[in-house]
């Protein structure tokens, strides 16, 4: 593919080509009129023959007819008028080069900005300076753009952090007042209030775990993230997700990265539940974290092939249990793995089940 810069200097060049041909072609032909004309207005007086003297050793001989000498000026002007040009030409490229590169800078500036750019870093700017001119315009338009759009990330952030507060008080009050105010006499009716309790204030925090990765991450700390999948595995094991019997494995090298340690454990907690949760008695869950890649897979029901673009899909689920959940799992962990600049990868298991792969980036400042 051919760049800008390419092109602009190929522009440069063959301009200068062009205009160097044209003055060439005609300087050297007014030049050979104007010799001609003044050889014609001034003409010679004519000679009468002679007999051509034998050549005397030693001496020169005679000079050319002048049509001859004009002949061999022009010829020998085009010469050097011909390579003058290449050398030329050859120079110009080396300028428009040059030249190109300094007028790109700033879009190249605004390239590098625009690519560095993301909801965490929205407080950058260009901040391009020199002559207003139309990249300067361009410049400018876009830190005016950056602006709209950082105070429009703060208000949802706002937003965000308002609603988890008031959405959460009602459900805890809720909650209390289901298990406080209510006698035993009523217990199943009770425990369902409870049930439904429990899973708006999880739909809650899904909604808002969802949304916060959606809008970026504004701090980032090193993680331990091999810590985090041990944590969520014994979690896991102590409050007996599942079906009964399954047997979880786990191979994990340590691995440090950059991010929010609260997120991090959100996406690992959802991988884990979900292998638990859609397994049958007797299956298997295997946790591998090796290099940064982090790959759970699990028995279970097979996973149509034309469900998968479903998978990370928020509200969309693939199976019915008795502990449906609320189809917010995997769209979570992919929200959080964009986040982290993570790609998240899913097919389906050798022996049923699914197998997903989130593959984080190493960062050098957050060593190993």
């Amino acid at each position: 593919m051919t760049t800008v810069r390419v092109r602009l200097t190929l522009i440069y060049s063959g301009l200068f080509l062009f205009t160097s041909v044209v003055l060439l072609i005609i300087v050297n032909t007014l030049m050979r009129q104007a010799l001609d004309t003044r050889i014609a207005r001034f003409p010679l007086p004519p000679e009468r023959p002679r007999p051509a003297p034998a050549p005397r050793l030693g001496e020169p001989e005679p000079p050319p007819p002048l049509s001859e000498l004009v002949r061999d000026v022009i010829h020998y002007q085009w010469d050097v008028s011909a390579l003058t040009i290449g050398v030329l030409t050859l120079v110009s490229v080396v300028v428009g080069w040059v030249v190109a590169g300094r007028v790109l800078r700033p879009l190249h500036r605004i390239t590098a900005t625009a690519q560095r750019l993301s909801l965490s870093t929205l407080h950058e700017r260009i901040a391009l300076t020199g002559p207003k001119d139309e990249l300067k315009e361009l410049a400018d338009t876009f830190d005016a753009m950056l602006d709209r759009l950082e105070r429009s990330v703060e208000g949802q952030r706002r937003f965000i952090a308002n609603a988890s507060h008031e959405l959460r008080t009602p459900l805890a009050v809720q909650r209390t007042a289901i298990e406080v105010g209510l006698p035993e006499d009523v217990g199943e009716i009770r425990a369902k209030l409870l049930l439904h309790n429990h899973r708006m204030e999880n739909l809650i925090d899904a909604l808002l775990a969802l949304a916060q990765a959606g809008h970026g991450l504004r701090e980032r700390s090193p993680v331990a993230l091999g810590e985090i999948v041990r944590f969520a595995l014994a979690d896991a094991g102590e409050n007996g997700r599942g079906p009964a019997g399954v047997t979880v494995t786990s191979r994990i090298a340590p691995f440090v990265l950059q991010g929010d340690p609260v997120l991090l454990n959100r996406l690992v907690t959802n991988l884990v539940d979900n292998a638990l949760r859609y397994n049958h008695s007797g299956g298997a869950v295997d946790v591998t974290l090796a290099d940064g890649v982090l790959t759970v897979r699990n028995t279970g029901p097979e996973v149509p092939e034309e469900r998968f673009h479903d998978l990370f899909e928020p509200f969309r689920r693939l199976h019915t249990t008795r502990e449906q959940g609320a189809g917010l799992g995997l769209s979570i962990v992919a929200s959080i793995a964009r986040a982290h600049g993570a790609a998240v990868r899913a097919r389906p298991g050798p022996a049923g089940g699914l197998e997903v792969t989130v593959a984080f980036a190493r960062d050098p400042r957050a060593g190993t």
